[in-house]
């Protein structure tokens, strides 16, 4: 029986491993999709690839999330030893993850600050960056985002829920509001933007415009 339940729980931490050399295709949903699906609430997602978003939408997310994903492997360590630094009272006063850790918890494990999802998440996401282009890595992240309160998962639903329209049509100025929500989406809305949300969505366009912003994720970054 030891030996069943060992397997068991090898075979589980496994599974992630396995899918993700699988995602290198096709249109992932994340583990909080399916548990809002299962639990009976509202899910709307409606795949749309990378290359038919609107420039703007990954610019901004990657300007306002993390602005090293092009030159890390998962993990930005220098943002770790900075979160490290600020602790205070045993936690962090602001949070680390890259966006690559993000699909690492979206897809596999669950939300929530916790030790044992920060310890499966870490492992996960270098394994990620290793299998998975940083294009498909952002792809994916577009897409199983949660981007509204009422279950609007992926661009697509973010975009038409907050301005009504495609995510392929997106101003530098929408795609900034989008981004400026992303921590949580329930409380900070694209759609009526506080004066919050407002001034992080500017700077988020001044940053998205640097010349300093790595496109590794486009076959040309000039475009």
């Amino acid at each position: 029986m030891v030996r069943i339940v060992v397997l068991a729980v090898l075979a589980l931490l496994a599974l992630p491993y396995i899918l993700t050399i699988l995602y290198a295709g096709g249109q992932p949903a994340s583990a909080l999709m399916a548990w809002r699906w299962l639990s009976g609430a509202p899910v709307n997602r409606t795949w749309i690839d990378i290359e038919q978003i609107s420039p703007a939408l990954p610019r901004s997310v990657v300007a306002a999330e993390d602005a090293k994903f092009c030159s890390h492997h998962g993990i930005d360590w220098d943002s770790v030893r900075d979160v490290i630094d600020d602790m205070q009272d045993g936690e962090a006063s602001r949070g680390g993850s890259t966006i690559t850790q993000q699909v690492a918890k979206n897809l596999f494990l669950w939300p929530g600050r916790s030790i044992i999802r920060k310890a499966l998440e870490a492992p996960l996401a270098l394994w990620i960056d290793l299998v998975l282009s940083k294009q498909r890595i952002l792809e994916i992240y577009l897409n199983i985002a949660e981007w509204g309160p009422d279950g609007q998962f992926g661009a697509m639903a973010g975009a038409d829920y907050a301005f009504g329209r495609s995510a392929a049509q997106l101003s530098a100025k929408e795609a900034a509001l989008m981004a400026a929500v992303l921590p949580n989406p329930r409380i900070r809305s694209a759609k009526a933007p506080g004066r919050g949300v407002r001034r992080l969505a500017a700077t988020y366009v001044a940053r998205a415009r640097s010349a300093e912003l790595r496109q590794c994720w486009r076959e040309n970054p000039e475009s």
